[in-house]
């Protein structure tokens, strides 16, 4: 085998955001962990939020964020685009532009090191397209590989988006299709087309940027990135966090096609099973058949937007998302919280 030819995928237990520690096990982790308290610090750790927020001046506040996985394509170019657009999105969600990227690599000792660059060139490419800039890193080495980015962002204190802020009678709009994890795991087992996997490399390279310069010129009240907790986890902790109900429609979302016929044949991700036992206590799932329950608790890498917007916006934003995004879809709404279940699913 060439040096570039080296099957990244083979060497990782895990692909993408299928190897995130389960929101729940999180949760727990955290537990009892004392919170200092600082007037500056508007997101913190406590809020289950994308990023951490820091004021440094009434015009300017720094976001944090750190995300990085094993491998989930087997082209370390690819792999390296995929992995620092997963983490420069949860700048995106908090409503910043990234700034300044450190790289975090774990590398095995007999990893080609052409290999190595090729990772390295993917992942500056795609800071460099955000237009951020990568200043340095820290590389350890590992059996497994694994590469991501430490991010910081700017943005002014009084524009800062969470996923907390969602209200009674919001709109939900979502940016990409669902069914990535899926398709990663069948194509680990050799079971997924070339085309579907192309699909899926270009949704997952694909930067929230557009959706982001979009949404923060309309009245968003709550936004996250749909990444390593699916649909359906995201959305849980939305609606916890803002004390609403969250009402959403599987027929109006998108779902890669291949994706489909490879959950009702019970491919799926063991991320999917972690995101299922964290969520379903507080999901209604009404009717919905199973496949579809299982799309929505499907872990995704660089996944799309999900925002909250005010109904009388809502219009106008999905009309200029429809031009600017891979999936404009109108995911469901927001209502007020009745006590028992946070998502309803109709």
């Amino acid at each position: 085998m060439a040096e570039n030819e080296v099957k990244l995928t083979k060497l990782a237990k895990c692909a993408g955001c299928g190897a995130k520690v389960g929101a729940g096990v999180l949760a727990q982790l955290l537990e009892g962990i004392q919170i200092r308290q600082d007037p500056n610090l508007l997101v913190g750790f406590d809020k289950s939020d994308d990023a951490s927020v820091y004021k440094i001046s009434d015009e300017l506040a720094l976001v944090q964020t750190v995300d990085f996985f094993p491998p989930i394509a087997d082209d370390p170019y690819l792999f390296g685009q995929i992995a620092a657009t997963n983490a420069l999105s949860d700048v995106y969600a908090m409503g910043g532009e990234p700034k300044l990227c450190l790289n975090i690599m774990a590398v095995p000792a007999s990893m080609p090191k052409e290999a190595v660059h090729q990772m390295l060139r993917g992942g500056y490419d795609k800071v460099y397209e955000a237009g951020a800039l990568i200043t340095g890193g820290h590389s350890i080495l590992d059996d497994e590989p694994k590469y991501g980015l430490a991010v910081t962002g700017f943005v002014h204190p009084d524009r800062v988006l969470t996923n907390c802020g969602a209200r009674p009678g919001d709109v939900l709009l979502f940016t990409k299709p669902l069914g990535t994890g899926v398709l990663s795991t069948a194509a680990k087992a050799g079971m997924a087309s070339q085309a579907a996997m192309e699909q899926a490399y270009q949704l997952m390279t694909t930067l929230n940027k557009a959706a982001r310069d979009i949404m923060v010129k309309y009245r968003i009240h709550a936004c996250t990135d749909v990444t390593g907790f699916g649909m359906l986890g995201h959305a849980y902790e939305m609606a916890q966090g803002s004390g609403v109900e969250i009402e959403l429609r599987p027929a109006d979302l998108d779902f890669i096609p291949e994706a489909v016929e490879l959950a009702k044949i019970g491919i799926l991700p063991e991320g999917m099973y972690r995101n299922r036992t964290f969520a379903e206590a507080g999901v209604d799932v009404g009717e919905i058949p199973l496949w579809q329950q299982d799309l929505m608790y499907d872990p995704q890498t660089a996944g799309g937007l999900l925002m909250a917007v005010d109904p009388s916006d809502a219009d106008d934003l999905f009309a200029e998302l429809a031009e600017a995004v891979p999936s404009a879809q109108r995911a469901g709404t927001v209502r007020t919280y009745r006590g028992g279940k946070h998502i309803f699913l109709i």
